[in-house]
């Protein structure tokens, strides 16, 4: 497990730097980090002794104190990663949090339904192999109960005026910061709530580039005229192979999915045309599973980009990247199990994440001894750097299998 050193050093290379209108804030800040770092897994209240767990309360309650003096730091420090790595993705995400269990918060507002709450919209940077650098940035906001009639202006409403602009903004933010790290190629990655034109046509610098799931069967200025038939007339470049979990009644199996790509001349909705907004060519992905069990639908990924794909491992690799948003490649887990337990046989059902996360610390030095702490970030960062070069090296030696 790293040392308290290792630890001090951390916490105060990565938010030694807030400007939070006091250096008592910032060194309290500090504290934080430190202490939260040894149990990131846990609440502030099993993290904290008594006096800490007031003193951070206080912190947080401080008018000076907000997400954007606390993040400063940190993003310079995650910038900083990036420029060592030639590639980065940067993954976008919303996070609802519901607090129907406390009637007394001011400031809540409404999410699915009628659960209060609010909503939190963040980008994490991580290299195409799954190693974290960082959070770039966070959005919160509360959303207010609809107005009768709202949804019918739906198209009357510009981008700027709708939820869906933090997608946008996105974007925006990442073509903003290329300029601190011009040698780094910077993918933004987005699910299917990220379909939106006004990303595609929204202005970037070279460098910065969008991949993001289809959810929409949009119009094509192709023969086909939609999307899905048009990519169903692409050759099929080659094939690959999925693991998928079992979870519930679902059966673990390996999917085996046929791949597309092709260039494809998106054209803006009908309303959109009429404002003069005009077509443009991405690059499409189709994963699609072939043979799967009986009564099951068949796994199907249909992803858009505007970088350059044409080729079968270029579509392997923006599959790869995608898949960062949610999972650790199979791939991965096995090598990691091999390596740990000294064996070449991984077992057939993957590990708990649980376990995933102490073998990957064990990687970085952590002890697992019976009165440890939890890993912290240090010891889980050189726990990744290790399992980056356990998985080539297990790759290599199984691709003649």
């Amino acid at each position: 497990m790293s040392d308290a050193n290792n630890d001090d050093d951390w916490a105060n290379d990565e938010f030694g730097a807030a400007q939070l209108g006091d250096a008592r804030l910032t060194q309290r800040l500090i504290a934080l980090a430190r202490q939260l770092s040894h149990a990131p897994q846990c609440s502030f209240p099993q993290s904290l002794d008594a006096a800490e767990l007031k003193a951070g309360y206080r912190f947080f309650d401080n008018p000076k104190v907000d997400a954007d003096g606390v993040l400063g730091p940190h993003i310079g420090r995650t910038l900083g990663r990036m420029r060592q790595v030639p590639v980065v993705l940067a993954v976008q995400d919303t996070t609802e949090f519901t607090l129907n269990h406390l009637p007394a918060t001011e400031g809540l507002g409404y999410g699915y339904g009628h659960d209060r709450g609010f909503m939190m919209h963040s980008m994490l940077a991580v290299t195409p192999e799954g190693l974290p650098l960082g959070v770039l940035g966070m959005k919160t906001w509360a959303r207010a109960c609809d107005e009768p009639g709202k949804s019918h202006s739906r198209r009357k409403r510009t981008i700027r005026n709708k939820e869906s602009v933090k997608w946008l903004e996105g974007l925006e933010h990442l073509s903003t910061l290329k300029g601190q790290c011009p040698e780094t190629h910077i993918v933004d990655v987005c699910d299917r709530e990220g379909d939106i034109y006004d990303v595609f046509v929204a202005e970037r610098p070279a460098g910065v580039d969008w991949l993001v799931r289809a959810s929409w069967n949009r119009g094509v200025a192709h023969p086909e005229k939609y999307l899905w038939a048009t990519i169903a007339t692409a050759p099929v470049v080659g094939h690959t192979e999925l693991q998928i979990p079992g979870s519930g009644r679902t059966i673990a199996r390996t999917a085996s999915l046929a791949l597309r790509c092709a260039p494809v001349r998106l054209r803006p909705p009908l309303h959109r045309r009429r404002n003069g907004v005009h077509d443009i060519e991405v690059f499409v992905v189709h994963a699609l599973e072939t043979g799967p069990p009986k009564g099951l639908e068949p796994l199907e990924w249909m992803l858009l980009t505007s970088v350059p794909t044409h080729t079968f491992e270029d579509a392997l690799e923006r599959l790869a990247w995608y898949a960062r948003r949610w999972t650790i490649e199979p791939l991965e887990w096995r090598a990691l199990y091999c390596r740990v337990h000294s064996t070449t046989k991984p077992p057939t059902d993957p590990p708990s994440l649980s376990q995933v996360v102490q073998w990957i610390a064990r990687l970085g030095g952590y002890l697992a001894r019976k009165h440890d702490r939890p890993p912290g970030p240090t010891v889980i960062w050189r726990g990744f750097l290790a399992l980056h070069e356990v998985t080539e090296m297990y790759r290599i030696f199984r691709q003649n299998e």
